[in-house]
């Protein structure tokens, strides 16, 4: 499933499904399901308020996800996208807006730095032996299409396209082997860095933790549907030039050791945010930092394109 936070309008944000062209209202349709089985009268038919709650709610909840997709298929399939719309089951794409997957991690994003060789060495570093783990505040989250401030504080803005793994099962000193069945799911991440605050402080966390410095999204696609994370060509274009293109297989460590690795002698919990790292090309490398009105557009394949634009503070 490609799982998404939405909003029609003004209203609040909604769990969703989108295939195809329509964003389905898991809720409502697990409601609606349920009011067709004579369940429940009224109220989500138990389905989860939150993608968070979705995660933490384990397999029943997912299943439940599933169940409410295959009922409004069945709707749209039968009925047509007007009675599904009129019905208030599910809008077309175009009219959502989409919010970031989990709008606000329960914790900290963990980020792994300098993942990927090439990257290491354009920042004058060696390949490290072991991963290193920083984070970025969860306040930073945006969804697509927001802005990203281009805040005073820093004159080297830089961008930083990422897969991203999300834990669906909590576990400690996880075994690699058994690692990738702790995931619910990936999505991408654009690791927005002002480098100058970063080298001024000597480290990583409050140049990366500037408000709206982590956007993610724009789906959230379940483990089932990618299940070799090793496999993906990434990408990152600014006003429509590529500046970073390569594949997970280039990941110094690969995402099942890095679970394995951040668990050691720590619990990792469902919801939990991990950002695998970035490719080389980044706007320090080139000498390219963004600016006010740059539009950057972060993609990793079987997922999407996360597209997000500069703003002046």
């Amino acid at each position: 499933m490609r799982l998404v936070t939405y909003r029609k309008g003004s209203s609040k944000p909604r769990v969703g499904a989108l295939a195809g062209e329509v964003v389905f209202d898991l809720g409502a349709l697990a409601a609606d399901l349920a009011r067709e089985r004579g369940t429940v009268r009224k109220g989500r038919g138990g389905f989860p308020k939150t993608m968070l709650e979705l995660i933490q709610g384990g397999a029943e909840a997912l299943a439940m996800a599933r169940e409410a997709l295959g009922h409004g298929e069945a709707v749209l399939k039968r009925d047509g996208v007007n009675a599904l719309v009129e019905r208030k089951l599910g809008v077309p794409a175009a009219k959502a807006r989409l919010d970031a997957p989990i709008p606000r991690p329960a914790r900290n994003v963990f980020c792994l730095g300098r993942n990927y060789k090439e990257h290491a060495a354009e920042r004058g570093a060696a390949a490290p032996e072991h991963p290193v783990y920083f984070t970025k505040a969860p306040e930073t989250v945006v969804g697509p299409g927001a802005k990203v401030i281009h805040h005073a504080a820093t004159k080297e803005l830089d961008y930083e396209v990422e897969l991203t793994v999300v834990i669906g099962t909590a576990g400690k000193d996880i075994a690699r082997e058994q690692a990738l069945g702790h995931v619910f799911g990936y999505t991408i991440v654009n690791d927005v860095t002002a480098r100058d605050v970063q080298k001024r402080h000597q480290q990583w966390f409050h140049g990366k933790s500037m408000d709206t410095f982590c956007p993610m999204g724009p789906v959230l696609v379940t483990a089932d549907e990618i299940p070799d994370p090793q496999q993906l060509n990434v990408a990152m274009r600014i006003n429509g030039e590529t500046r970073q293109s390569s594949n997970t297989s280039k990941m110094i460590f690969p995402v099942d050791e890095c679970i394995a690795v951040l668990s050691q002698g720590f619990t990792i919990l469902p919801g939990d945010v991990i950002a695998t790292g970035t490719p080389e090309g980044v706007g320090a490398a080139l000498g390219k930092f963004l600016k006010a009105g740059d539009k950057m557009e972060a993609e990793v394949e079987k997922i999407g394109v996360l597209a997000n634009r500069i703003a002046a503070p």
